[in-house]
């Protein structure tokens, strides 16, 4: 039986035999390559670099998107009595206070029914006197009394009536701002609630940023925001949080910011650009390297570290991006020395000569 499974056993012993051949060239294929490869690196000629010793450094997570100024509040002036214009007293563009007369619409038919008022108030008046008189006398009845007393009611109602719409024939800013558009003319015939003026309140304004669904959670926590303004030499101005809309505009499910910006010079004007940063979260202990620094390659993110001389091939997890910098959440440790600049000249294992020995860098 066991002369019949002989030529079985030989067979697989031949296998097994084969297989480990096989895996021991390929092994030693392999430390060939290896060697081969730190023989060429060694021959070759040291490659000129500079380094960055990593620190701990300020990184913030951060966006910059576009947005728009808006007036803080646009106001549309209508006419409250029927009547013709007499004076503009105002043209587009001029900055106004609060009170300021703006125009006057002709008020002598309103002048006349206020003296009619006048002077039926002061007969209504004269005579519930005189029957109150008559009355603690016990001459005039209650009934006349209470009588006389709501014709005087009525006609105070119709003065106060009369007043007030005199009053309404002089046109007068409800707020400071700009006279951004003038529908009245000298002339006019208005009636009520015909347009008399728009007036733009621009103390203070409004920067509209349209903020993604993906930040919105992040924006809840953010009470200041710097903006950029390229019309006014990319001055930076502060806005402050004064609403964040509850629900997107659109479908693109884009979420409106307003931000209240302080504009007491008048400098900044509706319909300006403007670009918002948005810091969304920071940490100051973040390890930080040139995005350029990083070698992309087969799917593999990798630094070169120079150890003793040489380059150490090193693979890194990348975070957060601030600008050019980005930083490294594994593969990276405070005081290695990363090469920034020959790089992508040299191999793992490589011969280097440190030229420069940076401890920071400055924006490129």
């Amino acid at each position: 039986m066991v002369w019949k499974n002989l030529p079985r056993f030989l067979l697989l012993l031949l296998v097994i035999l084969s297989l480990f051949g096989f895996l021991g060239i390929k092994k030693k294929g392999k430390q060939l390559v290896q060697e081969k490869a730190e023989a060429v690196a060694e021959q070759r000629e040291a490659v000129n670099v500079v380094v960055l010793e990593i620190k701990p450094v300020l990184l913030r997570d951060r966006i910059n998107l576009p947005g728009s100024i808006e007036a803080w509040q646009k106001l549309e002036l209508l006419a409250k009595v029927a009547g013709t214009v007499e004076e503009i007293l105002v043209t587009e563009g001029d900055l106004v206070e609060e009170g300021a007369i703006l125009a006057r619409i002709e008020d002598d038919d309103y002048r006349i029914a206020l003296q009619s008022a006048k002077a039926s108030w002061t007969l209504a008046k004269a005579e519930l006197q005189r029957v109150q008189t008559m009355h603690a006398r016990g001459i005039a009845p209650q009934a006349e009394m209470e009588n006389l007393n709501a014709r005087f009611l009525t006609a105070q109602a119709a003065l106060d009536d009369a007043t007030l719409k005199l009053s309404r024939c002089t046109i007068k800013a409800p707020v400071a701002g700009v006279i951004s558009r003038l529908d009245a003319k000298p002339g006019l015939l208005l009636s009520v609630a015909d347009p008399v003026a728009e007036i733009l309140q621009m103390e203070k304004v409004k920067a509209v940023v349209g903020i993604p669904e993906s930040d919105v959670v992040a924006l809840r926590e953010i009470d200041e925001i710097n903006l950029e303004i390229k019309a006014l030499g990319d001055k930076i101005f502060v806005g402050r949080k004064h609403f964040l809309a509850p629900s997107p505009e659109s479908n693109a499910h884009v979420y409106r910011l307003e931000l209240a910006v302080a504009n007491l010079d008048y400098s900044i004007l509706p319909g300006m650009f403007v670009r918002a940063d948005i810091v969304k979260k920071e940490n100051d202990r973040a390890l930080a390297v040139p995005l350029y620094a990083v070698i992309n390659r087969n799917e593999e993110q990798f630094l070169y570290l120079e150890v003793d001389g040489r380059v150490q091939k090193q693979p890194v997890k990348l975070g957060i991006m601030d600008g050019w910098m980005v930083g490294v959440t594994a593969g990276l440790a405070t005081g290695d020395r990363v090469v920034i600049e020959g790089h992508r000249d040299v191999e793992d294992g490589q011969q280097v000569r440190v030229v420069r020995s940076l401890s920071s860098l400055e924006a490129p």
